[in-house]
């Protein structure tokens, strides 16, 4: 049966246009849009309609960092990938891209039928997947073209957590060889770990044991040492790249750089680093300890370059990294020893709104806000202009937001499966209101309609900065 929604009235905002218009949904797609109170918008019909008038009309968010069910440090982040998605859709994200690992010793399809196995039948809104390659030989590298063959065009690799995910500069300069080959892109954790894991032990043996100490070990020229290096490894492949979480002045210099000179370099921040810093990494009595998250937080005077390279487009998406861990019982796990500290943070409910909060503040426009957390993630890898927008022919992936609503971050109030907030009592202006994923309500009027096993696994094309 075909499913009928009209919108009406609605401030439409994409990457490119703002403009009042009524959209017509029609069998999971956008089918037309006109513009309001002329004939083409009355000539627009359906069974349901929706009054936006007032409010935003955005497409849902692509947050294409999360990390749901993650193993780390003899644990799992907190959020299943039905708690985490329905969370997602609370804050109108509509679309994840999370990361399958390849264990050590094992293969590439073998660790992607895992993540498989997790998340089919258990998401709210849609899903994809890139490959964490932790073990790059021959078969991995044969591995990566059938990967990309079907839609998995994305492979991260780390410089940093040795003898966990690490890759050495031959392991890395080999799978950007083959990405160069085979269409993939490159994401790479830039930090130098060898070095982090001599300052972690020099400062363990000071008894410097305190979440803050994370912060000072993972030093911010290290991220641009490494940053720099797989800048001019990729280089020498000849392969795209796309470095994760940058967290650091210098390493915003490495990419903008980089940029200056024609090289096809990507850089994400997020909103943790807008936000917050080595403040919250020096809380008493352990609170520190749910700050804890790598690259890691900076002294606030990195937040100026951040926002400069997001309105420069010298970083061009915000991504969430999306790692929840409980302060009580996994967290807790390194006191007096921070080094045990599971890394990560929650945030894929709080993206869309600390972004819109951005806007209010004067550091980016509504367009670049949907450009950064929307159309520029769905374009780099691989889902525009079937995600990412409203126009014809995309999903129904839509949000209508409410500007003026104002809340209370909390962990109160929040739905991510974690017991604390990492942005606990900040107020912001701007609101999730109702949120379809694919035409389908799955938050309305501020209430949750949808289900697990709504959300479908979405193969993606390549990066498609580089045709």
């Amino acid at each position: 049966m075909s499913t009928r929604t009209v919108i009406r009235g609605g401030l439409v905002i994409t990457a490119s246009d703002e403009t009042h218009a009524d959209i017509l949904m029609e069998d999971g797609r956008i089918a037309a849009l006109a513009a309001s109170h002329t004939p083409a918008a009355e000539a627009l019909t359906a069974e349901r309609t929706v009054d936006a008038t007032g409010k935003y009309v955005i497409p849902g968010g692509v947050d294409a960092h999360t990390h749901m069910e993650m193993p780390f440090g003899g644990t799992f982040a907190a959020d299943t990938f039905e708690t985490g998605t329905r969370a997602a859709a609370w804050g109108g994200t509509t679309t994840i891209v999370d990361f399958a690992v390849q264990s050590v010793g094992h293969g590439l399809r073998e660790g992607l039928d895992a993540w498989h196995a997790k998340a089919e039948g258990n998401c709210a809104i849609d899903y994809a997947f890139h490959m964490i390659v932790s073990d790059v030989n021959e078969d991995t590298l044969k591995e990566m073209d059938l990967l990309v063959e079907e839609g998995v065009t994305s492979f991260k690799q780390f410089m940093a957590y040795p003898g966990v995910f690490y890759s050495d500069d031959g392991q890395i300069l080999r799978a950007m060889q083959r990405a160069a080959d085979n269409g993939g892109l490159i994401m790479m954790h830039a930090e130098n770990g060898i070095a982090i894991d001599v300052l972690v032990g020099q400062a363990l043996a000071r008894g410097e044991t305190d979440p803050r100490f994370h912060g000072e070990v993972r030093k911010a020229l290290l991220e641009a040492e490494a940053t720099h290096r797989a800048i001019r490894l990729a280089q020498v492949a000849g392969a795209p790249l796309y470095v994760v979480h940058v967290s650091a002045t210098e390493a915003v210099a490495e990419l903008a750089r980089a940029r200056d000179d024609g090289l096809p370099v990507f850089g994400e921040t997020c909103p943790q680093y807008l936000f917050l810093s080595t403040d919250n990494l020096a809380e008493p009595d352990f609170e520190g300890a749910k700050y804890v998250c790598s690259t890691p937080l900076r002294p606030k005077e990195h937040q100026a370059a951040l926002w400069r390279g997001l309105r420069t487009n010298d970083l061009q998406v915000v991504s969430t990294d999306h790692c929840p861990f409980c302060f009580s019982g996994q967290k807790e796990l390194g006191r007096g020893d921070f080094s045990k500290i599971p890394n990560g943070l929650p945030g894929v409910e709080n993206r869309m709104d600390l972004l819109h909060q951005a806007v209010l503040d004067g550091h980016i426009s509504r367009r670049r806000w949907i450009e950064i957390a929307c159309a520029t993630p769905a374009r780099m890898f691989g889902l525009y202009p079937k995600k990412g927008t409203i126009a014809p022919g995309a999903d129904a992936d839509v949000v209508i937001y409410d500007p003026a609503a104002e809340q209370v971050i909390s962990a109160d109030t929040h739905h991510m499966n974690v017991d604390y907030s990492a942005y606990e009592g900040k107020r912001v202006t701007g609101r999730v209101e109702t949120v379809f994923s694919r035409g389908v309500p799955v938050v309305t009027d501020r209430k949750y309609t949808g289900h697990a096993g709504h959300g479908a696994y979405t193969p993606r094309s390549t990066c498609q900065y580089l045709t």
